[in-house]
């Protein structure tokens, strides 16, 4: 095999965030459930055999050493390979928008390559991998709706009913760390329960950063406030500034200002790669 095309890398939305702790390092305890869509990034990986590392922008520009090369860089060293990769991405989800991109495309990236490679790295050695580059690659690799705790690294699979989604992108971005480390950002949530979750899916809890992320980015409230108009209840994903609300009616899109990205979304049952590692 020496290329792979097509390689699906999709977006998630979380149905709630809550933020019940945080470790003595500092990093946050959270639980969420993290759900997957259909608006995705697209990979194509070719094999280059003098064991370089390069990366193609289709669209967007990304960084040079962003999570791709990194993931790359990441199995290369874990598996001790000396074959090489040309991975081009063509970027259609938003940066800074809490849907996750950058990690999944890590989870792609590691999935194609040690498919491409011949590893046959089992799914535990990838995520062991995954979870060195970001949180929240383990939960891309994967490959299901997840019930997610710890700094987001404790998964159990969920069901999640079939739904539609309208998803909002301000025009510009929040970083995470503005949001983490706001003195005024709620860090006690009380545990949630599951059998909450499953007895109302769409409607569950709610994500402790967004009053924190709507100080930082009036964007964000203009964008919520769109939806309460529309008939809709919106409220933010992960920590970044893009926000979302199920589809019960027909919306007239015609209205949003122009610098939001919108994209109408369907959930997946599971990842599209699910499978490719075992």
């Amino acid at each position: 095999m020496t290329s792979i095309h097509d390689i699906c890398a999709p977006a998630k939305l979380n149905l709630f965030l809550h933020i019940v702790g945080r470790r003595p390092d500092g990093y946050h305890l959270l639980e969420s459930v993290f759900m997957l869509i259909d608006w995705h990034d697209t990979l194509h990986v070719e094999l280059r055999r003098d064991g370089q590392i390069s990366r193609e922008d289709l669209t967007t520009e990304l960084p040079p050493h962003d999570l791709i090369v990194r993931a790359a860089l990441a199995l290369q060293q874990a598996s001790g390979t000396r074959q090489g990769a040309h991975i081009a991405i063509d970027k259609q989800i938003p940066a800074q928008a809490g849907m996750g991109g950058g990690s999944s495309d890590a989870a792609s990236t590691l999935l194609a390559l040690n498919r491409l490679w011949g590893l046959n790295l089992s799914l535990v050695d990838l995520m062991a991998i995954g979870l060195k580059l970001g949180a929240d690659v383990p939960f891309f690799l994967g490959g299901h709706n997840a019930w997610v705790t710890g700094i987001g690294e404790i998964m159990q699979p969920v069901d999640v009913p079939e739904a539609r989604f309208l998803v909002l992108k301000p025009g510009v971005g929040l970083e995470t760390q503005r949001i983490f480390s706001h003195p005024g950002l709620k860090r006690d949530t009380k545990p949630a329960i599951l059998s909450g979750f499953a007895a109302n899916t769409f409607d569950y809890g709610r994500n402790d950063l967004q009053s924190v992320a709507q100080q930082l980015c009036p964007e964000i409230d203009q964008a919520l406030n769109w939806l309460n108009a529309s008939g809709l209840k919106g409220r933010m994903t992960g920590s970044g500034s893009a926000v979302f609300a199920r589809l019960l009616h027909d919306v007239d899109t015609s209205s949003l200002p122009g610098q939001f990205q919108y994209r109408l979304c369907n959930n997946l049952p599971v990842h599209p790669l699910h499978g490719w590692a075992v």
